[in-house]
């Protein structure tokens, strides 16, 4: 942990103020509620603040880049003391940052990193090690044959970490030839119509002889089921997924999903709030690790993400109260 001190000083400098009324102010911008992780994070994010009685105020940017810079200005307007940023494009976001610090106002970059930008914590989950786990698990159960790769919206930063992970594990096979990669795409924006439509262009130029399926996060990979079930291979052929969406958890009981990777939103949430507040007071977050952003070394809080498949699904994730069994059962 001693190269990580010298990140650490920022956060003993002087800290930020909160209002008159002693109340932080945190202010939240996401770029969905399109997917059921996002909604998640919401509800976590507004009863944390609530429990410690700070002051919640939230944007939704709706996948829209300059509607999420004109939201967050609206934000730093009402003297909000920490920005929890989850940006739609990492790159664009970068101008947020700059507002933000030219404000005094903290930046967590929350679950997605922006670039290029002084950001003060980087706290997601090990982005890369999600990949990983994809490609293990498919490479695992399918050592050969056709794959269809999927890879995250591009104005992401996660979704290139997440195809970086899998590859490590594929792309040593594919360079041997035991896999033969047919279609290697992003998906705009994570739509699943985008993921399905990819998946039918695949099945169509290899004549439906595929084998398996990266495809990055839950919904995706429902595109990418829905596509297969035109054909009747849904469940003949393993996709991948992330996120742990209850629909998700349902195809992987029914068989048609051979995987999720679930990262919990509760934890990355809890410490949101948790590490907004000692940011404002100047102390330590809980830096673990540190991520480059094309400009500086971000300090960095990354929790440890599991996957989950029909084995373990009911360990992991009904025990833990995270989805309850009556709703994947039904």
């Amino acid at each position: 942990m001693k190269r990580y001190l010298s990140l650490l000083i920022p956060f003993f400098l002087a800290a930020c103020g909160s209002q008159p009324d002693g109340r932080l102010r945190i202010g939240v911008s996401i770029p969905t509620q399109r997917e059921e992780r996002w909604v998640r994070d919401v509800a976590t994010l507004r009863s944390q603040c609530a429990a410690k009685n700070f002051v919640f105020m939230l944007q939704i940017s709706d996948n829209d880049a300059a509607r999420q810079l004109a939201q967050c200005e609206n934000l730093l307007a009402q003297k909000i003391d920490v920005l929890i940023l989850a940006p739609h494009d990492a790159a664009a976001a970068s101008v947020i940052v700059e507002k933000a610090r030219a404000q005094g106002v903290k930046v967590i970059s929350y679950d997605r990193l922006v670039l290029n930008a002084d950001v003060d914590l980087y706290l997601s989950f090990d982005n890369v090690r999600v990949g990983e786990l994809q490609g293990d698990y498919l490479t695992k159960l399918v050592p050969k044959g056709n794959y269809v790769v999927l890879s995250g919206a591009p104005t992401d930063h996660n979704a290139a970490l997440f195809k970086e992970g899998a590859m490590k594990i594929i792309k040593p096979l594919a360079d041997r030839g035991d896999i033969k990669i047919v279609m290697e795409q992003p998906v705009k924006d994570w739509q699943p119509l985008e993921a399905m439509k990819l998946m039918e262009n695949a099945l169509t130029a290899s004549g439906n002889k595929i084998d398996a399926v990266l495809a990055p996060n839950d919904g995706t990979a429902g595109g990418c089921v829905q596509a297969l079930a035109a054909q009747g291979l849904a469940g003949k052929i393993p996709v991948t997924g992330q996120d742990a969406e209850l629909s998700a958890v349902r195809r992987i009981a029914d068989g048609t999903q051979a995987m999720t990777v679930f990262k919990d939103t509760r934890r990355l949430a809890e410490a949101a709030v948790d590490a907004a507040e000692k940011l404002a007071a100047g102390k330590d977050p809980g830096v673990n690790s540190a991520v480059p952003n094309g400009k500086i070394s971000v300090p960095s809080r990354l929790l440890s993400p599991t996957a989950v498949d029909k084995a373990n699904l009911s360990a992991v994730l009904i025990e833990s109260g995270y989805i309850k069994k009556e709703d994947v059962y039904k």
